[in-house]
């Protein structure tokens, strides 16, 4: 067990790049991390790791016991995995990453349900509204929201989200709702540092694809940033309907340019690889497909639901 738990330490510290961030990861103290890899290197006779005030490196003889190790890791990994086969039962930690606000809003609470269903599954859960590597950092599934380039990933889709423009009642009232696509560029924008498409707006509508250069006034990377700033009248957003859909059914935001296609992106499960696919993930899957089989979120209004509505205008013409 000694062996183990100082391997484990070691580890941690190579891939998190800290001992702090490896007592987060393993939900210990730096302390604790600490003294097992200082026990590991008394006892192996050599340092591993080389330290300085700025970051922590291998050492030649580091960086040959760190690849025994994960692979030594890997095996006790893949033997808790043989076991969950066998008896049926999912055994053994998930790391899952997933987007802040969706995490915060739609994963949170599923996973009480998912431990009271599977008791012997570990949940590590990271939000972050980043690209990370599913691989490199070592997850094992991670929730994207977005339209998915890298066909090397291995996915599954669990739901969509339609990307809507919005603003409060009393912004509209004091700007104007925007009556075309043109006239959005002369609104104050709170823009998504992640967008794909940047500063750009795009819709669809009857004459064909349009877009507008936005001029942001507030740049921010997390969407309950931009949802706070649409309800205190900042401005409008363009958010997904998951984060702003109950604030358009209670009358806090509206939506602007209903008529119009603004977008629809995916919600996607991601993960390593679909050989030796484990049970504890697969699990996690197929609880997460039935959950967003009909998702709560979706917003009945706009173009996606607008029956005989008037089409997306162009501008009017002087």
């Amino acid at each position: 067990m000694g062996r183990f738990r100082e391997m484990n330490s070691f580890v941690a510290v190579v891939e998190a790049g800290s001992f702090v961030a490896a007592g987060e990861v393993l939900r210990l103290s730096k302390a604790a991390v600490s003294r097992s890899v200082i026990e590991l290197e008394t006892r192996l006779g050599a340092r591993l790791l080389q330290r300085t005030t700025r970051r922590l490196s291998l050492t030649e003889a580091g960086r040959a016991y760190y690849g025994h190790c994960k692979q030594i890791l890997a095996e006790l990994e893949e033997a808790d995995r043989a076991v969950g086969v066998v008896s049926g039962n999912p055994v053994g930690r998930l790391r899952i990453n997933a987007p802040y606000s969706f995490g915060i809003l739609h994963l949170a609470p599923l996973w009480g349900g998912f431990i009271a269903k599977y008791p012997d599954v570990e949940l590590d859960i990271s939000l972050s509204d980043r690209l990370v590597d599913v691989v490199d950092e070592g997850f094992d599934v991670v929730i994207r929201i977005s339209r998915l380039q890298d066909s090397t990933l291995v996915h599954r889709r669990l739901a969509s989200t339609r990307l809507l423009i919005c603003a409060s009642p009393e912004y509209l009232a004091q700007h104007g709702m925007p009556a075309s696509v043109e006239d959005i560029a002369r609104h104050r924008v709170i823009a998504y540092s992640y967008a794909a498409q940047g500063d750009v707006w795009r819709f669809t509508t009857p004459q064909g694809e349009q877009e507008v250069q936005t001029k942001p006034h507030v740049r921010t990377n997390n969407g309950d940033t931009c949802r706070a700033l649409a309800l205190a009248h900042q401005g409008l957003v363009k958010q997904p309907d998951f984060l702003v859909g109950n604030d358009l059914a209670q009358g806090r935001l509206v939506e602007v340019l209903p008529e119009c296609l603004v977008g629809e992106i995916d919600v996607y499960a991601v993960y390593p690889s679909r050989k030796h696919l484990s049970v504890k993930i697969r699990v996690l899957i197929d609880y997460l497909a039935e959950a967003f089989e009909r998702p709560g979120w979706a917003w009945q209004g706009g173009a996606s639901h607008g029956g005989g509505r008037q089409a997306c205008t162009e501008p009017a013409r002087p």
